[in-house]
């Protein structure tokens, strides 16, 4: 990558792309979206074999690798001590987020490069995911020297985040893998997050935001422009038939298109919170956060 940065295609959303192991190159991507430097990023790997270089896995890890990988799960776990990634992607943390993305193209330049890429979503920071090419373009076409086009994401949210601590399980990020199936898939109970500090991406309490205000949990347009779910039709229905997995898919461009309406508030109908709606509630409880300094926010609205 000679140091620059790249927009790569994934199942979730398209990342910002950096050699996860140069410091100047990490440092294009904080600058690149405006994201602060306390806000860790994801490690981008091509194999368990891989992520062994970097990190201590588990048995508990090594389960849910064989269960999700690739595929839209990141882990975050403690840092070998001849751990090689710039110390900027960990963001001072003891601990490092990695994950194997279930896209070809992605998984065969990590493989080339022969080294991790850290990629958080390739946007302005605090802003709409992009899960198309042309999203990226449109949100920082200026600043990055390559945006490789592999269509629409498949997931359309961002990957699930979950601490692994030897057998103890801790989700930090819901995603579309669910509570269910991380337990399914280790025996374990999964514990939610049971503090406020920062230590994984995501977790800030105002993101994923549209220029427009976002109010939720509405029945009526009220005047907006109104995204419905199911049978609440509205302006926008991010899935008619009242599937959590096509309304994930669907979430951050229908916001984007809403957001193209110039209206000034978004109303969006019920989501239920189950399964992989938990993560699409998750994503809208961001969206419509009071828009503060981001650590102020996290602070005191999370």
């Amino acid at each position: 990558m000679h140091g620059e940065l790249v927009a790569l295609p994934t199942e979730t959303v398209y990342g910002l792309a950096a050699d996860a192991s140069n410091e100047a190159a990490v440092g294009k991507i904080f600058e690149a979206k405006g994201r602060p430097s306390y806000n860790p990023l994801i490690c981008h790997v091509s194999s368990l074999e891989m992520a062994e270089q970097f990190v201590d896995l588990s048995s508990t890890a090594k389960r849910l690798i064989a269960a999700f990988w690739p595929g839209p799960l990141t882990l975050v776990c403690t840092v070998r001590e001849s751990c090689t990634v710039a110390r900027s992607v960990m963001a001072g943390l003891s601990t490092l987020a990695v994950r194997c993305p279930d896209n070809k193209i992605t998984r065969e330049i990590i493989t080339r490069l022969d080294r991790p890429v850290a990629a958080p979503s390739a946007n302005i920071s605090g802003k709409l995911s992009p899960t198309t090419a042309m999203a990226v373009w449109h949100s920082i076409g200026d600043r990055v020297p390559l945006i490789i086009d592999d269509g629409p994401t498949d997931c359309g949210i961002e990957s699930t985040i979950v601490a692994v601590d030897h057998d103890r399980l801790t989700l930090l990020r819901p995603g579309t893998i669910t509570v269910d199936e991380l337990s399914d898939a280790t025996g374990l109970d999964v514990l939610d997050r049971d503090d406020k500090t920062i230590s994984a991406p995501g977790q800030l309490a105002s993101h994923y935001a549209p220029e427009a205000n976002v109010i939720l949990n509405q029945e009526t347009s009220s005047g907006h422009v109104f995204i419905g779910f199911g049978a609440l039709k509205g302006d926008f229905n991010l899935s008619p038939n009242g599937d959590l997995r096509e309304a994930a898919h669907n979430l951050f461009e229908t916001l984007r298109k809403a957001d193209k309406t110039g209206r000034k508030t978004i109303a969006i109908a019920p989501i239920p919170s189950k399964g992989i709606g938990i993560a699409i509630n998750d994503r809208l409880k961001r969206a419509a956060a009071p828009r503060n300094s981001d650590r102020e926010t996290e602070n005191t609205n999370d």
